[in-house]
């Protein structure tokens, strides 16, 4: 809605927005990140009815104490997006000086929050449905990212391989994941009854009558109608499905490097979080120099 005032009502708008989308299609960036930052982008706009780019520097600086203000920290998400939204405003409109005249952010160091392994088999077995069970056993067996699972297509599950094909969109990696023996069984039933067309799991049908793949608010819809039935007071989301996924198969012996390709990630520092939250065994320390000669 935002984008859309600004759009009608700034002048030269729609050409950022443009020469944004290209630069995000070009380098394979996630739509929802450029959403994000477009939504940020509008609000700037349409608060001092200028295009961000035509901005001073004083006038970007006045808006993000504004900004700054109505936020607790600069670290809020709303604050960091303009930031990251007008870094990139300003590098493809090649203005330089004003991308280094921004503050910088700091990045959050939060934990995430995991499930317990008896938390995710009490989740996974709370939905009433198969089709609702098998949307979160996949998120947590594979370790998907809810878009993921959204464009997930019939094709793109091997059954005799058992392995699951995720395309590269964020990391900018394919990768296959395994595919466990219980869930192949799961989808093997739920695809003889229900009979899905072109994606795995299928939400309604466009108005032209093709099969359209899950929405996230739909995934977002199955967990906050179960979540309540397992007794956590944690507040579950897809993504601590994910990060459950990677907790558990650390604690099971999985090596860092191999997480980090299951998980897609493009730089390991992301996939080194896991081990703050792993209850990893610890073995007493000892001399290398001792076992060289033992």
């Amino acid at each position: 809605m935002l984008v859309q005032q600004a759009h009608a009502q700034v002048v030269g708008f729609s050409q950022l927005q443009d020469k944004l989308t290209q630069s995000f299609s070009i380098n394979g960036k996630a739509a929802s990140t450029l959403n994000n930052y477009l939504r940020c982008l509008a609000h700037l706009a349409l608060h001092h009815k200028q295009s961000p780019e035509k901005l001073s520097v004083e006038e970007i600086q006045d808006y993000l104490y504004f900004c700054q203000k109505q936020h607790k920290t600069p670290s809020e998400s709303f604050f960091k997006h303009t930031i990251f939204g007008l870094r990139a405003a300003y590098k493809v409109m090649g203005m330089e000086a004003k991308r280094v005249a921004l503050p910088q952010i700091k990045q959050d160091q939060k934990l995430p929050t995991v499930l317990s392994q008896q938390e995710v088999k009490r989740l996974l077995k709370a939905p009433k449905y198969l089709k609702h069970r098998l949307i979160l056993a996949t998120l947590y067996d594979c370790g998907l990212r809810s878009y993921e699972l959204c464009n997930l297509k019939l094709s793109d599950v091997d059954f005799e391989r058992q392995t699951v094909f995720i395309p590269k969109k964020k990391g900018k990696v394919d990768r296959y994941v395994p595919l466990s023996e219980h869930l192949a069984r799961g989808l093997k039933k739920y695809i003889a009854t229900e009979n899905p067309q072109t994606y795995l799991f299928n939400s309604q049908k466009t108005d032209s009558g093709s099969p359209r793949g899950l929405t996230t608010n739909g995934i977002r819809w199955v967990i906050k109608e179960n979540r309540s039935k397992i007794g956590s007071n944690k507040k579950i989301t897809a993504h601590m499905l994910r990060h459950s996924f990677a907790t558990h198969l650390l604690e099971y012996g999985v090596d860092i490097v191999s997480l980090k390709e299951l998980l897609g990630h493009a730089h390991i520092e992301m996939t080194l979080t896991y081990l703050h939250v792993a209850n990893l065994p610890t073995c007493a320390k000892f001399s290398p120099l001792d076992k060289l000669y033992s």
